[in-house]
């Protein structure tokens, strides 16, 4: 039987993109084509290089064609990606897909850690990344990229000076580290902080990305309200530890996004220090901050729990040494991998279903 276009999509529109709920055909994910004689090849493009369920798509592909045409033909099918995006992409930022905030309700639980690693996970699937460090009285993200010594050059394009992100690891990196002595404290009030936020939108020379990290300071202030009203946030992230105290100020962070006047969505929880995990004893686990805190988090607040983060000596370590733990091997590699799996499903879904993003109009 002879192979057509019609027949092959018709074929094809059996298969179910699983996070979607709709067919791949109409999804429009089948793309280029080609058919000779009995070689055919197409396209299978995803929403993100980082999709956790590549090879399911896969095989249902493979197994739709075989109970269509059998044996008869050789089909090739490669699976690629082109990531989603519904935000406005306005004149500060039309060169980034997805902009998605990290934030916590109280400090130490790891949110400048998790930032970097799932930064590092996402580059490493093949995507995009970029991380503006927001953090501006405490930036650690150019301690944990090893390079706190390093300079952005400047650029002048149409009459303004731009700033060159460093680049480290795959990822461009912005932060209050690269303009200011390591060792000086940062004397600022809140609305010179703010600016300085608005500066790294607007003035720096960002490539074309597809997740935009934005690494918040702990609690609920100008930083935050400042993010939201300049930029469409198409999420945000909250990180906590297992333990009551903390659990209770990442109620209060998660809170401000859901305000009707704010109104971010909440793409998932991620639980740091979930547990503690000798090296020389992988599958002991000591839950010395309480178990499943953030399980129960997420669950009360009806949001995805998108990962679970072991507490293991190597992360200190790579983040003194300025080495990402994921860039490693070993549980907490995994762990960070599936989070940013996690992640990438969820902007997917959130593009697919949800409004386009806006820019929040609050006057709190």
């Amino acid at each position: 039987m002879a192979i057509t276009k019609k027949a092959l999509l018709k074929a094809l529109s059996n298969v179910q993109d699983p996070d979607l709920k709709q067919d791949l055909v109409t999804l429009e994910m089948i793309q280029n084509i080609k058919i000779e004689a009995t070689n055919v090849s197409f396209d299978v493009v995803l929403t993100t290089p980082a999709c956790p369920l590549k090879e399911l798509i896969r095989k249902d592909c493979e197994k739709a064609l075989l109970a269509a045409f059998g044996e008869t033909a050789i089909f090739s099918i490669n699976m690629t990606s082109n990531v989603t995006t519904i935000s406005d992409r306005g004149p500060l930022l039309p060169q980034v897909k997805n902009i998605i905030a990290v934030a916590s309700g109280k400090g130490g639980v790891g949110k400048s850690t998790t930032t970097a690693n799932l930064a590092v996970a996402l580059a490493k699937t093949g995507a995009k990344v970029g991380i503006i460090d927001a953090d501006i009285f405490g930036p650690s993200i150019p301690t944990m990229f090893n390079c706190e010594n390093e300079q952005p050059s400047v650029k002048v394009e149409d009459g303004r000076n731009m700033i060159i992100p460093i680049e480290q690891y795959g990822v461009q990196l912005m932060s209050i580290g690269f303009l200011t002595p390591t060792e000086d404290a940062i004397v600022w009030r809140g609305p010179m902080a703010s600016s300085a936020l608005k500066q790294f939108i607007s003035d720096t020379k960002w490539h074309d990305l597809d997740y935009l990290l934005i690494d918040l300071p702990p609690g609920t202030s100008d930083i935050h309200l400042t993010l939201v009203q300049t930029i469409p946030v198409t999420g945000v992230i909250i990180v906590t530890t297992p333990q009551k105290v903390a659990l209770a100020d990442a109620q209060k962070g998660l809170a401000m996004f859901k305000q009707p006047q704010i109104n971010v969505p909440i793409l998932g929880i991620v639980e740091n220090m979930a547990f503690f995990t000798p090296e020389e004893l992988p599958n002991n686990k000591y839950f010395i901050f309480g178990e499943e805190g953030g399980t129960k988090f997420a669950k009360k607040n009806d949001v995805p729990l998108l990962g679970q983060i072991p507490i293991v000596q190597s992360i200190r370590e790579s983040g003194d040494n300025g080495y990402p733990a994921v860039m490693t091997e070993g549980i907490t590699a995994e762990a960070y991998k599936e989070l940013a799996a996690g992640l990438a499903r969820q902007v997917a879904i959130r593009n697919a279903k949800g409004n386009k993003t806006q820019i929040v109009e609050v006057t709190v």
